[in-house]
């Protein structure tokens, strides 16, 4: 295919002047490196003197979903320590005899699972990290599982805690340890950032408590309830630690052992495990928007205005981040953008 950077230059300039987003860093490429990428618009509209640029440090919100909690029940996956298939309560002693006992993995990573919609953490448990984790863990089921495909944060929460468990370590390390040191992810981490990396950080939403942007603090308020790291959101980074990962999961050469998981883990992920059911996922990625499984076109979205996608038949990967936040929470406006972008990245 013949990418027209100057159409992606072009989208991406208009999202900034209509104000979708302060700016936006973008790649696309292969397993073998990077074939274009660009940096559009400002940091933060208050220092017009500050451009976006390619190593600019991003709240990279639900695609730590993917960054620590796909990639390390991956890896623990392939190192035969959890099977998909059996109930919870077989292994865990923290779900036996709950309703989350009869849950799979695979149910939590296809969004099949049942569990409650509701992610309200501190309105339903209070503050305390252990009394969220017992409210969490030991509350009824929405739902039978398997019965329907319902997004929810709690499948990714309840996986990091059961990744935990299986590998006797908290998640940030689990994930810096098994993915992110093994794959040269050096600016990859949980928050709050140290203010040195903290500066170069795109500011997300205006808090309300301080009349200031968020910057190297969490955007997602259960992750700062629960200090920073969690399987919902919290993690940081930077486009040249995505490309990183998604370089290596194409590498079909890989061999098991520099991360964690390696190419059966990926291919897993990026099939149809949702049967019958709509709308179809993989494990924690899903087809994007305007395709279906046949284009091969794989996605995971951030909330607050990042995004990835990868498609092992075109052998290509695309990385769109901006700071969307800053501006406003309708996500109309970034969709627009994201599948135009898509479109043009995969075409």
């Amino acid at each position: 295919m013949t990418l027209d950077t100057h159409r992606i230059d072009q989208l991406l300039h208009d999202g900034v002047r209509d104000k979708v987003y302060p700016g936006a860093v973008w790649a696309v490429g292969d397993a073998t490196g990077t074939s274009a990428s660009g940096a559009i618009g400002l940091l933060d509209p208050d220092q017009p003197d500050e451009p976006m640029r390619l190593d600019t440090v991003f709240d990279a919100a639900s695609l730590t979903k993917i960054l620590a909690v796909w990639s390390s029940i991956g890896a623990l996956w392939e190192d035969g320590k959890l099977d998909l298939d059996a109930p919870l309560g077989a292994f865990w002693p923290e779900v036996e005899g709950h309703a989350l006992g009869a849950v799979t993995a695979r149910h939590l990573l296809t969004h099949t699972a049942g569990v409650p919609l509701r992610a309200q953490l501190k309105n339903l448990y209070g503050t305390d990290p252990q009394d969220i984790r017992d409210g969490v863990l030991h509350e009824a089921l929405h739902r039978p599982p398997g019965e329907a495909v319902e997004y929810t944060d709690r499948a990714a929460l309840i996986l990091g805690y059961l990744a935990e468990h299986l590998a006797g370590q908290r998640l940030d390390k689990l994930a810096t340890e098994r993915t992110w040191q093994p794959l040269g992810m050096d600016l990859t981490r949980f928050g709050p950032l140290p203010i040195e990396i903290a500066t170069r950080c795109a500011p997300t939403e205006l808090d309300q408590a301080t009349d200031i942007h968020l910057k190297g603090i969490a955007h997602d308020f259960s992750a700062r309830l629960l200090g920073g790291a969690c399987g919902i959101a919290g993690a940081f980074t930077v486009l040249a630690d995505l490309v990183a990962l998604l370089r290596y999961m194409l590498d079909t050469t890989t061999v098991p052992g520099r991360a964690g998981f390696g190419p059966v883990w990926t291919t897993e992920s990026l099939t149809i495990q949702t049967g019958e059911l709509e709308p179809v996922r993989g494990f924690f990625w899903h087809p994007a928007p305007g395709t279906g499984p046949a284009d091969d076109v794989w996605v995971h979205y951030g909330f607050t205005g990042t995004g990835m996608w990868i498609s092992p038949r075109q052998r290509r990967w695309a990385v769109l981040l901006t700071n969307k936040l800053y501006y406003t929470r309708d996500r109309q406006p970034l969709t627009d953008v994201r599948n135009a972008f898509r479109q043009q990245s995969f075409a």
